[in-house]
């Protein structure tokens, strides 16, 4: 969706109540903090990113979970338990299917409880591949991302958790029919090969790491930004905890330095922003 210019964004992205109905045609992309996300197609099918609706920057989160009834897929960047979240809760409430790299998936449905009967091949593959997802509204491709994912597991032995192999951390590209092409980042660093990941998919709508000592801080998130070259940014993956020092100021004063055309959005917890071309 590169038809949109940066001057006409302004108006077709309108901010909206978490409980206000989607215009038809239009995404909807909702922050639950930290570095969960929903989108909304615009058939109305829901995609969950790192769904970790009950985190503590979330007041409502638990609230939010308990009365969560829909989701279709549910795409996890790594097997970190700040990134896991809430899956397996959701998936049991709602009978989504998992999005993961092929060892991701193996690893959450053996040592992380998700059911095994929603991770089949459809929804798997490895970086630079794309799968195709509810009837081909939505193709999703695996990134790579430069951070790590062991998975934490209790044995059941009454000993210290152990970490599991669950393969390599990765960011998806999400293209939806008729509306944005999305970027999650995962937690990343900074790395050359984000210009080809903007190069190759034209991005919409870069959600981008930006807390620091776990991941890219503001200025190295702004020079991925650079890289990247999407229309919108929205900063996410900081404040939850205190370790996170990296702000959405410092993050704007970043793009700033940098004059880039991208639209700088940061988004409040249980926002709802809709994207209509």
């Amino acid at each position: 969706m590169r038809k949109l210019t940066v001057a006409l964004l302004a108006f077709t992205v309108l901010a909206l109540s978490p409980l206000t109905v989607l215009a038809a045609g239009s995404t909807g992309i909702t922050w639950y903090g930290h570095s969960a996300f929903k989108v909304t197609t615009p058939s109305g099918k829901v995609l969950l990113i790192d769904p970790w609706l009950a985190n503590p920057a979330n007041p409502k989160g638990k609230e939010l979970l308990a009365s969560l009834d829909k989701a279709d897929q549910i795409l996890v960047t790594h097997a970190h338990g700040d990134h896991i979240g809430n899956t397996v809760e959701i998936a049991q409430k709602t009978g989504a299917k998992l999005v993961a790299s092929n060892d991701l998936m193996k690893a959450m449905v053996k040592y992380g409880g998700f059911p095994a009967s929603q991770a089949d091949f459809s929804g798997t593959g490895n970086f630079g591949g794309t799968v195709t997802l509810l009837a081909g509204e939505v193709k999703v491709t695996f990134v790579h991302a430069v951070h790590s994912s062991g998975l934490e597991y209790d044995d059941k032995m009454g000993l210290p958790k152990s970490l599991a192999y669950a393969g390599n951390p990765g960011g998806f590209v999400i293209a939806i029919a008729n509306g944005p092409t999305i970027y999650h980042t995962g937690d990343t660093d900074l790395f050359g090969d984000m210009k080809l990941i903007g190069d190759v998919s034209k991005i919409d709508v870069m959600m981008a790491c930006i807390g620091d000592k776990f991941t890219m801080g503001p200025d190295r998130a702004a020079a991925a930004v650079e890289l990247v070259k999407p229309m919108m940014v929205i900063p996410m993956h900081f404040g939850t905890f205190a370790a996170l020092s990296g702000t959405p100021e410092a993050f704007e004063q970043a793009l700033k330095k940098r004059n880039l055309a991208t639209v700088y959005k940061r988004m409040q917890v249980n926002e709802t922003f809709s994207w209509k071309p």
